[in-house]
């Protein structure tokens, strides 16, 4: 007893807690602070610049509020921005680029996930080989590609349509994503995998009852990449796609780039930032999620 009040009579123990204003965290989140306006700057520079009108704009003061809020530049932006004979904005390009993403992200994932799956929990002869071709898939440049998709694109026929870019996405996103996926995969317990094994389960019995389920954060990871590549994408929409099938990117390019008439920096402004709206909508709806997902891929190559 006289032991325990000597040792409480002696103080509290253990490593000596840090002054909240020291050194260290004045340069850490200084630090931060700085980064985090400088990629801020930029964003703001836009947003105000798309809430202005160009008399207010001619001033020349890009950092400076809006005086009188107008949200005529995004309208024209989405409706009547005017890109060579269409007058239509980026209504038009944004519901390509949605009939683009959503059944790209579908077949990709739905593929790349059965991949993975299968080179890590069914071996079987090749796989290693078929795994490395994949993989070496993922770094060849796309500029290499570029014209022999375009003949086999004519050949079947899909050449300027947005299915024929749908298949060109599929393709290309399925390397990167079967990497993932078999990354995942290999970091679940093999334990689970043994026992519905003895319990007589199948390759699809084990993979939509196992392991879809367990894998919810990188089917996150994958959607994120999937739909911020391909909602971003410019060189194949450009490419593989003709004017009435244009995605939204190239839309932006074209009004963007227009050398008709005055210049409109607000809605130029505007059209970028509807452009980008959806792919960071997903980041923030999602975030916790892909940083999760993004660890627990990684356990295991």
């Amino acid at each position: 007893m006289e032991r325990e009040a000597a040792a409480f009579g002696a103080g509290p123990r253990g490593a000596r807690p840090r002054p909240t204003f020291s050194r260290r965290n004045v340069f850490l989140y200084g630090t931060l602070i700085l980064v985090a306006v400088y990629y801020l700057l930029p964003l703001y520079v836009m947003v105000v610049t798309s809430l202005k009108g160009m008399p207010e704009i001619r001033l020349g003061n890009i950092f400076a509020p809006p005086v009188e809020v107008t949200f005529e530049p995004w309208v024209k932006a989405w409706a009547t921005a005017c890109t060579g004979l269409n007058c239509d904005g980026l209504s038009r390009g944004f519901w390509n680029s949605v009939r683009i993403t959503v059944p790209s992200v579908i077949i990709s994932i739905a593929i790349a996930s059965v991949n993975g799956y299968a080179l890590a929990n069914w071996k079987f002869k090749g796989s290693e080989t078929f795994f490395a071709i994949l993989i070496f898939g993922a770094f060849i440049p796309y500029q290499v590609m570029l014209y022999p998709i375009v003949i086999l694109l004519r050949e079947m026929g899909l050449y300027g349509t947005l299915w024929g870019l749908v298949v060109v996405h599929s393709i290309f996103g399925m390397p990167i994503l079967t990497l993932l996926f078999r990354n995942y995969f290999t970091s679940v317990p093999e334990e689970l995998f043994k026992a519905a094994r003895v319990d007589g389960a199948g390759f699809w019995a084990i993979y939509f009852k196992i392991m879809l389920p367990m894998a919810l954060p990188i089917f996150v990871v994958a959607i994120i990449l999937q739909v911020t590549g391909i909602w971003n994408d410019f060189l194949f929409g450009v490419v593989y796609t003709k004017p009435d099938t244009y995605p939204m990117t190239v839309q932006l390019n074209n009004i963007v780039n227009s050398v008709q008439g005055v210049k409109e920096y607000n809605v130029n402004m505007a059209a970028t930032i509807i452009t980008g709206l959806v792919p960071l909508a997903i980041y923030f709806v999602s975030g916790k999620l892909f940083v999760r997902g993004i660890a627990a891929g990684a356990v295991k190559g």
